[in-house]
């Protein structure tokens, strides 16, 4: 008698251990990311997810719209954010593993245009003719912020001048929260010329969109950061997805979608609090 209650006791310490370890085990991952990574980081859920049996569940929208979301209670265990100023904010209400944040791509803008082009641009002049619809990102949202940096240093060159600016900021028709609606508009023909990231124009679209080069002396880096957030149930699942992103094979995804991965040794860093320098040679 002695011999079976022990028995079914071991057995009810195994069923309660059992039941403990798969509660602690997440049946998916939530990953809130930047709009410019749709196509990237669609590719390296599913990596992750035939890898770990996981389900990554994404949440894609502009960078100032996710941190919003985050800041108002929103659960998410990662956040990839496409500048250093949303992840900052979040940094700075202890709303991030801060040592977890860190820089793990870069990207540039170019200017998009219709495949059949009606205003005929084909430089950065071109965008100041009188009736020329431009469509960038609003302020908020990191590519909109870009693009209005880049605006300024053509206004501030001689080579362009104060009224290039004016001329510019005057042909903008719309001001879009994330940088999908930007190539949609360009792709759909409601707009001569937009400003979007390079990795934006992928092979799909690029049968209906086309890109002209901003030369380096006026495009910004865009640095992408990623990390876990603080309210995570998941922190090691969150870090394996963080180290797909980083390997070998993230990076190759990331290279094929236009991006410009950075090395381990730099991803490594955190992310500090300076703003976007100029991009070099690239």
């Amino acid at each position: 008698m002695i011999k079976r209650l022990v028995l079914l006791a071991s057995m009810a310490v195994l069923v309660f251990s059992s039941s403990a370890v798969s509660a602690d085990e997440p049946e998916e991952l939530v990953v809130f990311t930047a709009a410019s990574l749709t196509g990237a980081f669609s590719e390296i859920a599913e990596m992750y997810e035939d890898e770990t049996g996981i389900k990554v569940v994404s949440n894609f929208d502009g960078s100032q719209a996710l941190r919003t979301q985050i800041e108002h209670g929103a659960y998410a265990d990662v956040f990839a954010s496409a500048n250093n100023k949303q992840m900052n904010a979040l940094k700075d209400l202890g709303l991030m593993n801060n040592s977890s944040v860190s820089i793990f791509t870069r990207n540039k803008l170019s200017l998009i245009i219709p495949k059949d082009n009606p205003a005929e641009i084909s430089n950065l002049r071109d965008i100041v003719k009188p009736g020329v619809k431009i469509v960038i990102g609003t302020k908020d949202v990191p590519v909109g912020d870009y693009a209005l940096q880049i605006i300024d240093k053509l206004g501030n060159d001689s080579a362009y001048g104060p009224e290039y600016k004016e001329k510019v900021l005057a042909n903008i028709i719309s001001q879009e929260t994330n940088v999908n609606y930007v190539v949609t508009k360009i792709a759909l023909g409601e707009a001569d010329v937009g400003f979007a990231y390079v990795s934006d124009v992928t092979l799909e679209l690029s049968s209906r969109v086309s890109q002209i080069e901003i030369p380096d002396e006026y495009n910004i880096i865009a640095e992408y950061p990623i990390g876990i957030t603080t309210e995570s149930r998941y922190a090691a699942e969150a870090l394996d997805f963080i180290n797909l992103v980083k390997s070998e094979e993230g990076r190759a995804v990331l290279e094929r979608y236009g991006f410009s991965p950075v090395l381990d040794s730099v991803a490594a860093s955190e992310v500090s609090g300076t703003t976007e320098e100029p991009m070099a040679a690239a």
